[in-house]
């Protein structure tokens, strides 16, 4: 880890004791560098990632895309057999509304 000039960044800072910058400069500049070459790595490994994909990756991907899939049928089927189980409710049922003195609703 090591810089073009044998310095490494993470643990010595190579702007400490410069004579045209105050101390708070040195540390920005030298957190500013460590930054830099984090970016640096991180655009590396990204175009690594994007340039060969990891099969084992995908393949798991696919695995759960499937997954998924057998779960939105099934959802969905529930769904639809619970709202085909729900008896209609019709102003005419008896059943419905027996005790007039639970009624919460607003009369007008």
């Amino acid at each position: 880890m090591s810089t073009e000039g044998g310095v490494d960044l993470e643990e010595v800072n190579p702007y400490e004791g410069h004579l045209e910058l105050t101390r708070l400069e040195g540390e920005v500049l030298w957190e500013y560098a460590k930054l830099a070459k984090n970016v640096k790595n991180l655009l590396l490994k990204t175009r690594e990632l994007s340039e060969t994909p990891d099969e084992a990756l995908l393949g798991q991907l696919r695995t759960l895309e499937r997954k998924l899939g057998l779960v939105l049928t099934l959802f969905k089927a529930s769904v639809w057999a619970a709202i085909n189980d729900r008896q209609p409710v019709t102003e005419d049922d008896d059943s419905y509304g027996e005790d007039e003195s639970l009624d919460r609703t607003v009369m007008r």
